[in-house]
């Protein structure tokens, strides 16, 4: 048990890049976490993830008539996806190349060291 603790304060004391990735669509997202994670690899990095964070949704319910009918309504939802991607081991060029990636619109990364 101790040797599990040891190996967790060490992951924590190195240096780690943590994407998150958000977007409407979840074909768009898949495909941009596979890029982030192919770039990673390719420049000599290890990768955990992508993790599938829950999926956020927001419900808006509209009166489609302007006065009168009340019980004609219209539903409407979004719903947004979400991504995590941890990037270890780092070095100068995995940053380079992960500034360059061409993302498809729609898709918001948001990057911490």
């Amino acid at each position: 048990m101790t040797e599990e603790k040891k190996q967790e304060e060490e992951n924590e004391s190195k240096p780690k890049i943590r994407v998150k990735i958000k977007a409407y669509d979840h074909k768009v997202i898949d495909q941009s976490a596979k890029q982030i994670v192919e770039t990673a690899l390719r420049n000599g990095a290890s990768v955990r993830g992508p993790v599938p964070l829950p999926t956020e949704i927001s419900k808006f319910t509209l009166n489609s008539s302007t006065f009168v009918h009340k019980d004609a309504r219209d539903q409407y939802e979004m719903r947004v996806h979400k991504r995590l991607v941890d990037i270890l081991d780092l070095n100068p060029k995995i940053i380079d190349s992960l500034t360059n990636l061409n993302l498809p619109a729609g898709v918001f990364i948001e990057i911490k060291m």
